[in-house]
């Protein structure tokens, strides 16, 4: 199969798109492969710095713009720790630092490891409904924080030091820092147990919580992590996940440094302006083994394959040995659709390796064995809901996607409202324990002990153990209790997805009290007509839909298009939307009943 090949008439010398002058970092060198067994993040840079690999930064197109080994990052690091320390930090100060995908969040990320200090990555504002959003949201996090030093991109500027004023936080250019002289001085000494960093959970919003992950805690997930994927020589990673999200910074950015794996680079923002970009950079480079995404990064590039086009004769995925999936409730039949559009192009379906993980437990808690693939089990609605199947009603099924083992030295656990273990395949929280865990939340005591009890973590989450595996159900705080009976918010969006014109994202659904004092689930759609026949026409399909696949009458609320909030890791935040709607800044369209 010929990829991106040149054409004849392409001058000597001036590269194609996706080809560039720059010779990529390798995917193999001489230096023997240790798997996260350091005591700090800085001693795991100094390993890598040993050896030729490191990071691969690549534009809009793909093209390289900037080989980075972790040679050339340990030195930078180094000089950025010796500018912070001349400027006053101190060990255990706050840095808070916008996560852009790059060379100066990198050097800076581990400058301030090497200070001794723990940086605290931050959104960009790629997730935010604007300029005034954006600064609300650095604001809390910084007020949060209390961090000595705000760094961001030049582009930035007028928005980060709004909000660093705001919280009396320096603000910082990276490349007005970068450009000071680095005077060397003596480096602190990290201990194991020294938290490495700050990192905000992708639900924080008015109410941030900064969960504080120890070196130890870090390298100990990191290990789980590559040991659950089975690493192996010839792994390369490709990634554009943010790095201020769990999965982007530990599993595609700390994890590649401590596991000695080289790692090409897409912006975020890129991959969202053109999806299967992130697939050509798969297909040209012949290494790429291992890249993670969560289901609507699948999602989005099934829906860009046009039906005329045969995947083949652009890509070939057929080195892909790990398509990771996390970050959120993984669809099964989002992955059968990834698969139908790319098996022509060598994607096999037992590449896909589902897991379930938190930044309350650094990151992973279950992997799936690599090579099982997507595994779902379907459960009839009552048991999901805990009800009692109602006489005439038609029963129910949902696919529920295994989630995989427990990785190395960590521990699940399914149990009930009062605390007690349940058998398998029965429904209840999802608890864990083991090495990864968050010391607490960074100044939030109340906040630690509501979710950590005994050296055992609440997720938050709804599961059950199926013969060693864990199945999902969804977040305990999102479900709707309508009746006394238990209702999924995703079975409604998923309902209501069914209908031409929708994706995922578009719904949300959630409970409100209605004027009569009644419990009712309540779904916000997204509209994107403007006739108010056809509105109106929509609204009744809905709730006929919600109707026959849940059996409930609900309230539909036809809302502009982008209007349901999103976290800062780009997942629909349905509490958010509920609080936005019951206070009136989500107005919906107005309807004829």
């Amino acid at each position: 199969m010929q990829v991106l090949a040149k054409p004849a008439s392409t001058p000597v010398g001036q590269a194609q798109a996706g080809e560039s002058a720059l010779k990529p970092l390798p995917t193999q060198d001489a230096l023997p492969r240790r798997f996260s067994d350091f005591a700090t993040m800085g001693e795991a840079l100094d390993y890598a710095a040993g050896g030729t690999r490191g990071f691969n930064f690549h534009d809009p197109r793909g093209t390289l713009t900037r080989a980075y080994p972790y040679s050339e990052l340990r030195s930078d690091a180094i000089a950025c720790a010796y500018r912070l320390i001349a400027h006053g930090i101190q060990p255990q100060d706050r840095i808070a630092l916008v996560a852009e995908t790059g060379p100066e969040f990198a050097q800076l990320f581990f400058g301030v490891i090497y200070a001794g200090a723990w940086p605290v990555p931050l959104p960009l504002p790629t997730s935010f409904g604007g300029k005034e959003s954006y600064i609300d949201q650095l604001s809390v996090q910084l007020n949060s924080c209390d961090p000595k030093m705000l760094f961001f991109p030049g582009e930035l500027s007028e928005m980060a030091s709004e909000a660093a004023r705001q919280n009396g936080v320096e603000p910082m250019d990276y490349e007005g820092f970068l450009a000071r002289e680095a005077a060397p001085c003596r480096l602190p000494q990290a201990d194991t147990d020294d938290i490495a960093y700050l990192q905000y959970s992708s639900g924080s919003t008015r109410f941030p919580h900064g969960v504080a992950v120890t070196h130890k805690a870090l390298l100990s997930n990191l290990s789980a992590h590559s040991h659950g994927m089975k690493l192996e020589p010839q792994d390369r990673c490709i990634s554009w996940l943010p790095w201020y999200h769990d999965m982007g910074l530990v599993g595609c950015f700390l994890s590649p440094v401590a596991n000695q794996v080289t790692v090409d680079y897409l912006k975020t923002e890129d991959f969202a302006r053109r999806p299967l970009a992130w697939l050509d950079l798969i297909t040209r480079n012949e290494g790429t083994t291992i890249s993670y995404s969560p289901t609507f990064g699948y999602d989005i590039c099934a829906r860009r394959m046009s039906s005329q086009t045969r995947a083949s004769d652009r890509f070939d995925l057929s080195r892909w040995r790990l398509a990771g999936n996390g970050a959120d409730m993984i669809r099964p039949d989002v992955m059968q659709s990834f698969v139908d559009a790319f098996a022509d192009a060598g994607f096999s379906p037992s590449a896909f390796l589902p897991s379930y993980g938190l930044a309350e437990s650094t990151l992973a808690v279950t992997i799936m064995p690599p090579g099982e693939g997507i595994v779902v089990e379907l459960v009839e609605e009552t048991e999901l809901s805990g009800g009692d199947v109602a006489e005439g009603r038609p029963q129910r099924y949902r696919a529920i996607v295994n989630c995989g083992k427990p990785v190395k030295d960590m521990v699940v656990e399914i149990r009930d409202e009062d605390g007690g273990v349940l058998p398998e395949r029965q429904i209840g929280k999802v608890w864990t324990t083991g090495p990864s865990l968050m010391v607490g939340y960074y100044r939030d005591e109340e906040a630690t002990a509501a979710c950590m009890k005994d050296g055992w973590l609440d997720t938050g989450d709804m599961g059950y153990m199926s013969d060693g595996y864990l199945y999902i159900v969804g977040r305990a705080k999102d479900m709707i209790i309508i009746n006394g009976r238990n209702h999924w918010p995703q079975d409604i969006e998923w309902a209501v997805e069914q209908l031409p014109g929708f994706k995922q994202g578009d719904i949300a659904a959630f409970s409100i009290t209605t004027p009569g004092g009644e419990e009712a689930p309540a779904v916000l759609v997204h509209c994107r007509t403007s006739d108010t026949e056809e509105r109106a026409k929509l609204r009744e399909q809905i709730r006929e839909r919600v109707r026959a696949i849940t059996g409930m009458n609900c309230v539909v609320e036809l809302v502009p298009p982008r209007t349901l909030p999103r976290t800062s890791s780009g997942k629909l935040s349905r509490s958010k939307a509920r609080k936005l709607y019951l206070e009136g800044e989500i107005v919906p369209y107005d309807v004829a009943a």
